[in-house]
């Protein structure tokens, strides 16, 4: 098909409500959503890909193909890594959103053995600490947000019953590294996926608090721009630097205050949260 064939062809497809279409084979279609998934054209993307590919998943559609999606989309998250403002990103961050879909399904109906959901969890682990690309928005080309979406992935595997405590506690050192491997403010939102990411470990109620205390006491050090001057280089600005830790515990605390569904240790946790903002922001109080 040409480019504009297939443009009105899927179009016509997201009008009709994303039924399957039947004129072609569901392998032809998945290979082609795919490669949408990472275009720079939005509409591609996220108006008609990512819709369609999440679509059919939630109605069991690829419930018999599972593992085979899923490992397509982990493969995603090679495309281009270690690139900056390429056009690249796109398909590893729509892969992975993808792959946070298809682990939500598992935990659902129960489809894949654990090895292959905790393969998926170290590669998404691997891919989201070596991210560099972490544009939020672009213009002329909408949403990139690879943060954001491997954190939707975080929270997937959080919820999956093939992760106990030591899998778990992984999920968390994911979360830490991202944050104070990040060295610029961000506007997507991270940070706040990245605490909701955070929600859905705590739900599980498997890591203890005492292992939580020294975490949240990790990222505490890199969210005070004080803190963070003395190894600042001369062009360096501490406030970017400590911008996503700060914006994650302030994300985290309020998402412990106001989560309809609290951990179990909510308590617990908020004392350790409000304790590390009243440290990182003492030179602001009064």
């Amino acid at each position: 098909m040409s480019s504009g064939t297939t443009r009105a062809y899927w179009r016509a497809v997201v009008r009709d409500g994303l039924g399957v279409p039947t004129d072609r084979p569901l392998d032809d279609l998945t290979a082609e959503l795919t490669t949408m998934l990472g275009s720079p054209d939005a509409e591609q993307r996220d108006g008609i890909a990512y819709p369609a590919l999440t679509t059919w998943l939630r109605r069991g559609v690829y419930d018999d193909l599972l593992a085979g999606l899923g490992d397509g989309m982990a493969t995603g998250l090679e495309v281009g890594l270690g690139e900056q403002g390429t056009d690249s990103v796109f398909r590893r961050s729509w892969s992975v959103r993808v792959l946070a879909d298809v682990l939500a399904r598992d935990t659902t109906e129960r489809l894949l053995p654990a090895d292959q959901v905790l393969r998926w969890g170290d590669r998404v682990a691997a891919w989201l600490v070596r991210e560099r690309d972490l544009r939020g928005w672009v213009p002329g080309h909408g949403w990139a947000r690879a943060v954001a979406h491997g954190a939707d992935a975080l929270a997937a595997l959080a919820g999956s019953p093939h992760l106990d405590v030591p899998e778990q506690t992984v999920l968390l050192d994911v979360v830490a590294d991202r944050l104070v491997a990040t060295r610029t403010p961000t506007s997507d939102g991270g940070p706040d996926r990245l605490a909701r990411a955070t929600m859905a470990v705590l739900r599980r109620d498997l890591v203890p608090v005492r292992v939580l205390e020294p975490w949240i006491a990790r990222i505490a050090v890199h969210a005070s721009p004080h803190a963070l001057l003395h190894g600042a280089g001369p062009d360096e600005d501490p406030y970017a630097r400590s911008a996503a830790c700060q914006a994650f515990l302030r994300a985290l605390h309020l998402q412990l205050l106001l989560s309809a569904e609290p951990p179990p240790a909510r308590s617990d946790l908020l004392l350790v949260v409000v304790d590390a903002l009243r440290s990182t922001n003492a030179h602001d109080l009064s």
